[in-house]
């Protein structure tokens, strides 16, 4: 049974992070669809996703994706070099995506920020692809 296309999208992200040398030399393999229960750091997690139809067709979806990098570096730096690789990574990537083809995909917004804790750094981006039936 197939996930579905917001499962894809997602997943073809990770792989693109994973992928990514920039990514990869910051945080591993650590590029996560969920976020572990207890995570080692720095780390990549896809949070929040929403789609909606999209274009005069059925078959195009609009897919809103948070990406969330978190760092116990002991300040920002690192949260903001992770942010700033996803967002190299991803803006404009030419994802494969199972099922679908990907017309647009970009990063929309980006924030770095200190955790409640004091102890955790996070970065947040939202993520915009489109896609249609591929």
């Amino acid at each position: 049974m197939s996930a579905g296309p917001d499962a894809a999208v997602a997943a073809a992200l990770v792989e693109a992070l994973k992928a990514a040398p920039a990514v990869s030399a910051l945080v591993g393999a650590r590029v996560h669809v969920d976020a572990p229960r207890r995570p080692v750091y720095p780390c990549i997690s896809m949070s929040r996703q929403e789609s909606r139809p999209f274009g005069p067709d059925a078959d195009g979806l609009e897919h809103l994706l948070t990406v969330t990098c978190a760092s116990k570096f002991g300040g920002p730096e690192e949260a903001r070099a992770v942010t700033a690789a996803v967002r190299a990574a991803v803006h404009n990537a030419p994802l494969t995506i199972s099922g679908r083809r990907l017309v647009t995909l970009r990063v929309t917004y980006a924030d770095v920020f200190r955790a409640a804790d004091r102890e955790l750094s996070l970065g947040v981006l939202r993520v915009r692809a489109v896609t249609e039936a591929g």
